[in-house]
């Protein structure tokens, strides 16, 4: 018997949803949208049909994720290390307590539409009977450049063998990949902890993977380990990856410009605002009144001390103020 284990990712902290989003309020701890659940808590929700449930963070998070998904095993990394460390660490001490278990590897702080559950039991058993690593692909909607791409290969039947991952494209390159038929990255992943050591082993996480499955000084291994995404210390260099067609929709707020996908009118809002012959705008605040008039195509987002104003087609850009905070130890 299988045993499903939900493993949600909670260690970032979503820099581009600045000021929304800080180093003591990360993203998954955010409500967005029409939901007052926190991103995590309905990512924990959406994974309650798994057998188990973990959530990967960091220290200081810890206790707050503790409040909010009470039902699942906290599993607090040595350091941030970004995706593929924390799944690493996540694989070997999860195959200790299920041997036979196949791990779902979620996002916390995703969108997701109706139909994730089959999608996600398709990929566990997919991992399952094939012992690969599995990815789910979402089908594009628009050439979006901030998205990662998974070029499918051979038709398996419920799945297809990757032939290729893409790197977040330019424009016109987005453009072709979606004629093509390519899905994109949703960053969501299952596979048997096995195979996915296995795997890691053959890139920047041999270090990581030789101190956990040893015994060694993982601590170490961890503060050594520069950080890497899973799709770049794993799944690029693995011999067998295979990519389920995700039928549900998807979007991962990755900046400000993603609450307009989410909005049914001409403007996203989030908290008390109020737009006067304005439209294509995301106005967002915490106990602020945010007023734009006469102004189109703008992010007006105003937390705690901090107000920014970016246009939306430029949304990605937050990033760069953030690097500058970070520098000042301001984020």
């Amino acid at each position: 018997m299988v045993t499903t284990a939900a493993v949600l990712l909670a260690g970032g902290t979503g820099t581009r949803l600045y000021p929304a989003s800080r180093s003591h309020r990360p993203k998954q701890f955010l409500a967005l949208g029409d939901d007052d659940r926190s991103l995590l808590r309905r990512t924990a929700d959406r994974a309650g049909f798994a057998d188990e449930l973990f959530v990967v963070t960091r220290e200081s998070y810890a206790d707050r994720v503790r409040d909010i998904v009470p039902e699942a095993s906290v599993l607090v990394e040595p350091a941030g290390r970004d995706t593929g460390p924390a799944l690493a660490y996540a694989a070997s001490d999860i195959r200790e307590r299920y041997p036979d278990a196949v791990l779902l590897c979620l996002p916390s702080d995703h969108v997701v539409g109706d139909g994730f559950r089959a999608t996600a039991e398709t990929a566990a058993d997919v991992a399952a009977r094939t012992d690969a690593l599995v990815t789910l692909g979402v089908e594009p909607d628009r050439p979006a450049t901030g998205y990662g791409y998974i070029q499918p290969g051979d038709d398996r039947g419920d799945h297809y063998e990757v032939a290729q991952f893409r790197e977040k494209p330019d424009e016109e390159t987005a453009a072709e990949l979606l004629d093509a038929g390519c899905f994109w990255n949703a960053g969501m992943f299952a596979w048997a902890p096995d195979a996915f050591l296995a795997a890691a082993r053959d890139g920047p996480l041999e270090p990581l993977v030789d101190a956990l499955e040893t015994g060694g000084d993982v601590d170490g291994a961890f503060e050594e380990t520069e950080p890497v995404s899973v799709d770049y210390a794993v799944l690029e260099r693995a011999a067998d990856v295979r990519v389920v067609p995700a039928d549900f929709e998807w979007d991962d707020v990755g900046a400000w410009d993603a609450l307009l996908r989410l909005a049914d009118g001409e403007n996203a809002t989030l908290g008390d605002s109020l737009a006067v012959d304005a439209s294509g705008n995301v106005l967002a605040s915490d106990d602020k009144h945010v007023s734009v008039v006469g102004a189109d195509d703008l992010v007006v987002a105003a937390f705690d001390d901090r107000v920014l104003v970016v246009p939306t087609d430029e949304a990605q850009r937050v990033r760069e103020v953030v690097a500058e905070l970070r520098e000042d130890e301001l984020f």
